[in-house]
């Protein structure tokens, strides 16, 4: 014999229990999504939590890199604000045109990292607005995606882009837009494990890893 047990009406949530709960779980989704969601996967920061917990900058990493698996060769097209001109071209470049000398805070090094498949880190200079270095970078095998950018806390810029792509290599000269820190964002879409090699010569105070 089944049991037909049915629940009393009185045991049913009612109609405004239903919809208190439906409210309150709406209002849940869309508090994550604004401090969390929006954040870490858009790089949209409404409420400034995203920057309080460091989460603003992986979502601008992210959309920046949102195209990055399928660029296989990157577009050679000078951006407005590219700040990075060839080796070859600076090369030819008469005085007036070459970025300024400086003796005071002119420095050479040379730093590595290694990137598991499929992940990222980044080497930052700081510099600033005016200052130049040659640099030259290598991985040991395979194509790196990668992208050359800069950041301000003082000035309050977040992401400022000179270029982006996948290379196996790339060298020019990268000349400051602002004081802030100048560098690179490496990612490894390889299956096997890359070191990605940095070497860097002119106007910088300070290089590290982020």
């Amino acid at each position: 014999m089944y049991n037909n047990h049915q629940p009393s009406p009185a045991d049913l949530p009612t109609k405004g229990q239903l919809l208190k709960s439906t409210i309150v779980a709406a209002i849940a989704a869309a508090f994550i999504l604004v401090t969390i969601v929006l954040p870490a996967e858009y790089g949209i920061d409404p409420t400034g939590f995203g920057s309080f917990v460091g989460l603003l900058k992986m979502g601008e990493i992210k959309v920046s890199l949102a195209d990055e698996s399928a660029a296989e060769v990157p577009s050679e097209k000078p951006l407005e604000s590219e700040s990075i001109v060839n080796s070859s071209e600076a090369s030819q470049q008469t005085p007036s045109e070459s970025p300024k000398e400086s003796t005071q805070n002119l420095r050479s090094e040379e730093m590595s990292i290694t990137l598991a498949p499929n992940e990222g880190q980044e080497i930052k200079l700081t510099m600033a607005k005016g200052d130049s270095v040659t640099y030259v970078w290598w991985t040991n095998g395979g194509r790196a995606n990668f992208d050359t950018h800069a950041d301000s806390k003082t000035l309050q810029i977040k992401y400022h882009n000179y270029e982006k792509g996948s290379k196996e290599r790339s060298e020019g000269v990268l000349e400051a837009a602002f004081d802030g820190n100048h560098g690179w964002f490496w990612r490894n879409r390889t299956a096997e494990t890359m070191t990605v090699t940095l070497k860097v010569s002119g106007d910088f105070t300070d290089i590290k890893k982020m």
